[in-house]
């Protein structure tokens, strides 16, 4: 089958690489949009994906696709979810160790929604990885809550003491991008755009 080529749309180039590895497992190559997403305030990600895809389609009338995450934390009834970015860039790991300093329950999950969108069709496909909340920052790998989730499926490192190979082994950026990689692969997208 021939390589297939889909836009990514995203201001976050280790996404970028993270999605390369992934796709060219199922022969899709990505083009990089370099581009900062339109969001709108909601509590569920896939409305938020779908609204960015589909912004984003209409400004780059391209077959695209777009990735939000966010971590969610149970004691904290998942927050800071949707909004992960916006509380990264203001407390950061160190404010979120603070809030969870008290509780023994650390349970939390990160989930991964990407959004394909053609303008004539929005599908979304969704992964998450379940673990806890560290009591510290380790490690320096990845980026934003990477160094203080614990996934269950590990051995006890934190996203941010694996390596990429490590992570993008059992992360829920992955679990999302091969479930998008396998409709892609079964579907004929051309119908779409």
């Amino acid at each position: 089958m021939d390589r297939i080529t889909i836009f990514f749309a995203t201001g976050n180039i280790v996404k970028v690489e993270e999605a390369e590895r992934i796709l060219k497992e199922y022969n899709i190559s990505i083009l990089h949009l370099p581009m900062k997403l339109l969001e709108i305030q909601s509590e569920n990600l896939e409305e938020i994906a779908v609204f960015s895809a589909q912004k984003a389609w209409a400004d780059q009338e391209k077959p695209l696709f777009v990735e939000d995450a966010g971590l969610f934390i149970k004691r904290l009834n998942g927050f800071p979810g949707p909004y992960s970015s916006y509380v990264f860039k203001t407390i950061s790991n160190e404010g979120v160790l603070g809030l969870m300093a008290q509780y023994e329950d650390r349970i939390a999950y990160f989930q991964s929604v990407i959004a394909f969108c053609s303008g004539k069709k929005t599908v979304t496909f969704k992964g998450e990885v379940y673990g806890k909340i560290s009591r510290e920052r380790r490690g320096n790998f990845g980026f934003g809550f990477d160094p203080i989730f614990i996934p269950d499926e590990g051995d006890g490192r934190t996203f941010g003491e694996m390596n990429i190979s490590e992570k993008t082994a059992i992360s829920h950026r992955t679990r999302a991008l091969r479930k998008f990689a396998e409709w892609v692969k079964s579907t004929d997208i051309s119908k779409f755009i």
